[in-house]
């Protein structure tokens, strides 16, 4: 059960981070530190994104 709840935090991490990375680039993108916020949060949104989801999958429910 702790897997399941370690994926489900970081399946939540990941949707902020690309939020955030939306968010940064809909805003506009004005110099380099800008660009690179927008691929950091986007890259690392998708990496947490995607391992959570691959926790929740592969985890199974023990019978009580």
């Amino acid at each position: 059960m702790e897997k399941r709840v370690l994926g489900i935090i970081l399946a939540i991490l990941g949707i902020v981070g690309l939020i955030l990375a939306a968010g940064y680039f809909i805003n506009g993108v004005h110099g380099s530190k800008s660009i690179k916020s927008v691929f950091v949060y986007a890259f690392l949104g998708l990496i947490f994104f995607f391992a959570g989801i691959g926790l929740v999958r592969s985890t199974h429910d023990k019978a009580s």
